[in-house]
């Protein structure tokens, strides 16, 4: 029977088995989505690696309660068991995986390739990726990565008052997201993120577009601006109405100071996402700045993960961003010639 953007969604799940995953003919590829998920997008990234070859397991459950570690209890003994034994695994889940005890398993077994894709539906990964150029987003990211890299110091600015200034650390990576080809931790591409020196993070984040906690904290598209104070790393002062009481209170139930800390900051660079009230899709609206608070995964630390008791995802629009002192993106358009000309391309 046919299905909404059927024939467009069996395109995208080619390029996600083949490019974005990497699957190779005799590997084992896991899927999971729990039953908040969405159905069609698994099927068809699993139709797509029988197709090349692999040995596919697309496992659906029942939906934990949070993200990270608050799903252990709750995830079934099988699923954790495939996630421990398979060369592939693509995430879909609505509630994430990702920082759980099964995903440390997975990533530090040596041999595991993770796509993270938490909680697209359908028409969001037709619009994220039926018309991607991936070779040309590629190139584009690699010479945004390059300059992050060489940049010492950086500041962030947002029309609704974002104004934060930081140090990179050059022995940490540079989380380039296109394509799962190594194994460890890997995202859905358009992203680029990484933890700066903690102590050095100062200064304002407006929260304008979406905050994501997992269960009662994912919280989508805010309906007012959320104001985080930070300072050497940490929020101190959380400032705005109702859904910044919630944040306030919801950070203070853990009764752990390590969610106050920042885990990693992000861009967004995919040419046809837009907030949409799932995170996936919102972190890689073009010209965004994403704050991640509490768990650091090692694809930030490079070491081991610095674990808190979940993981939480801010996100802001049309960043404005120096490095060194020189403005490279005015209110997210690029300013800086090169990357201008391929963005221009791309969109």
């Amino acid at each position: 029977m046919p299905r909404c953007f059927g024939l467009e969604m069996a395109r995208c799940g080619w390029t996600i088995a083949e490019h974005l995953a990497c699957v190779k003919r005799g590997e084992n590829l896991l899927i999971t989505v729990d039953s908040a998920g969405d159905f069609q997008v698994a099927e068809e990234v699993a139709k797509a690696a029988e197709s090349l070859g692999a040995k596919v397991c697309l496992a659906w459950h029942s939906t934990p309660g949070g993200f990270g570690k608050v799903a252990d209890n709750g995830l079934p003994s099988a699923v954790k068991g495939a996630i421990r034994d398979t060369d592939v695994w693509v995430e879909l889940n609505d509630q994430w995986l990702m920082f759980s005890t099964s995903w440390e398993w997975a990533m530090g077994n040596g041999r595991t390739r993770y796509l993270f894709m938490g909680g697209l539906r359908t028409d969001q990964v037709v619009r994220c990726l039926s018309r991607l150029d991936v070779p040309l987003q590629r190139g584009f990211q690699d010479a945004l990565v390059k300059r992050i890299r060489g940049a010492k110091t950086m500041r962030f600015t947002t029309p609704r008052g974002t104004d934060v200034t930081f140090r990179n650390d050059p022995y940490r990576p540079v989380a380039n997201e296109v394509s799962a080809d190594t194994p460890g931790p890997h995202y859905l591409i358009g992203q680029i993120g990484w933890a700066p020196e903690e102590s050095s993070i100062n200064g304002k984040v407006v929260l304008d577009c979406s905050f994501y906690g997992g269960g009662e904290a994912d919280l989508g598209l805010l309906k007012e601006p959320v104001e985080l104070v930070i300072d050497k790393g940490n929020i101190t002062k959380v400032r705005g109405g109702e859904e910044a009481g919630f944040i306030t209170e919801w950070l203070r139930s853990f009764g752990d100071g390590g969610m106050y800390t920042v885990a990693h900051v992000s861009f967004g660079f995919l040419p046809h996402a837009k907030p949409s009230g799932v995170c996936t899709e919102d972190e890689r609206t073009w010209g965004i700045n994403m704050w991640g608070f509490g768990y650091q995964g090692p694809m930030y630390s490079g070491g081991e993960p610095r674990v808190a008791a979940t993981h939480a995802d801010g996100i802001g629009l049309d960043t404005s961003v120096w490095m060194d002192g020189e403005m490279i993106m005015r209110e997210g358009v690029m300013v800086d010639p090169e990357l201008a000309e391929m963005e221009r391309r791309l969109r």
